[in-house]
């Protein structure tokens, strides 16, 4: 199928490569067909990029280096990547980062991507329809409106760059099944004055290389400690 870019039409070609060098780099599986995804995810990123404020970034290969590979970097290191029918909730995922590209690499997943902003949420719905994403919910809220009863409690809920630590832990665990956990996208490690109040907490840290990018990036997983008996 000849697909047509509005904002990546001259480096289409090089970008599915360069995608697919990147999922080898971080031993990620990945079909054409989800490459295809992620080429006109990025496109409509760009395009709808200034119109919806969904991001600062104009330039191809930056939005390419910064947003895509960024959140793929994320998925080989998120809890339950062994298991189907995970649910996932990504708090003030913006223009679908890392919703969208965890949606995309973890088809088996139920992923809802929350955010207060109407327009990211038309955003992410309208992409999901163009790209036959089906497994994304988008929800138009704030995190504190946003409860939801055990049985429909979610596994797994991200952050990227959305909080404190504190305040994400705060706010996301109303939301949160008994053995879920709470995973933070950050830059650098977080200190012993960021993780203050989250003693009853295990919290882990991972760094993470990102394909291209020279910035720092970890993950923080965050468990509710087991209660001794």
């Amino acid at each position: 199928m000849n697909i047509k870019y509005a904002k990546i039409a001259n480096q289409a070609e090089s970008f599915a490569a360069a995608i697919a060098q990147a999922a080898d780099t971080l031993a990620i599986s990945i079909s054409p067909e989800q490459i295809g995804q992620i080429l006109r995810y990025l496109d409509g990123l760009l395009l709808w990029g200034k119109a919806y404020n969904l991001t600062a970034i104009t330039d191809p290969n930056e939005a390419l280096i910064k947003h895509i590979f960024d959140c793929m970097a994320i998925v080989p290191d998120l809890p339950f990547l062994d298991k189907s029918d995970i649910r996932l909730l990504d708090i003030g995922t913006g223009a679908g980062l890392p919703s969208v590209m965890i949606a995309i690499l973890c088809p088996t997943w139920q992923v809802d991507a929350l955010d207060s902003n109407q327009k990211k949420i038309r955003f992410i719905r309208q992409i999901a329809s163009e790209i036959g994403l089906k497994n994304i919910r988008p929800v138009a809220a704030r995190i504190e409106h946003h409860q939801v009863d055990e049985p429909h409690a979610y596994q797994v809920i991200t952050s990227r760059a959305f909080a404190a630590l504190l305040d994400f832990v705060n706010l996301a665990e109303p939301c949160l099944a008994a053995d879920g956990v709470l995973y933070a996208m950050k830059g650098k490690l977080p200190t012993a004055d960021e993780k203050q109040g989250l003693e009853s907490w295990q919290i882990d840290t991972k760094v993470i290389s990102v394909p291209k990018l020279h910035d720092d990036r970890c993950v923080v997983y965050l468990s509710k400690t087991s209660k001794s008996s």
